[in-house]
């Protein structure tokens, strides 16, 4: 069964936003919402504390996160324009969805929402009002 992702519109061009402002670097962040009845409803970004932007690599160190269970996923930009995962991003997965976006960081269609094992996840944008 294929999880369902909303991910609400505020988000959507924040997310758009940071990548173009970290361009050409990769940046980070972290996505909070909650899990509500198999479904996961993004409602808002975080920067990691202590995280670190480069060309080709961002993360972030996870032994400095407090816990916070609204903590659904990541999301990090590709520079590069590809929205397929690396090995490494698959390697450091944390949460329960990881969100790729890809230069020219325009629209939801240079957004990808992957499971823990790669695999796409159709999502949805939804007003801010949930």
């Amino acid at each position: 069964m294929e999880a369902q992702v909303s991910i609400e519109r505020q988000v959507v061009v924040s997310i758009l936003e940071y990548a173009k402002a970290c361009y050409p670097k990769e940046g980070i962040l972290l996505l909070r919402g909650k899990k509500r009845k198999g479904k996961i409803i993004v409602e808002e970004i975080v920067v990691p504390p202590m995280s670190v932007r480069g060309s080709g690599f961002s993360n972030f160190p996870m032994y400095m996160l407090p816990i916070d269970f609204s903590i659904v996923g990541t999301v990090h930009s590709h520079p590069s324009g590809t929205l397929k995962p690396s090995t490494t991003d698959l390697n450091h997965f944390y949460g329960k969805i990881m969100v790729i976006t890809a230069y020219p960081f325009r629209s939801e269609r240079d957004i990808i929402v992957l499971d823990g094992e790669g695999n796409t996840i159709s999502f949805e944008i939804v007003s801010d009002e949930l």
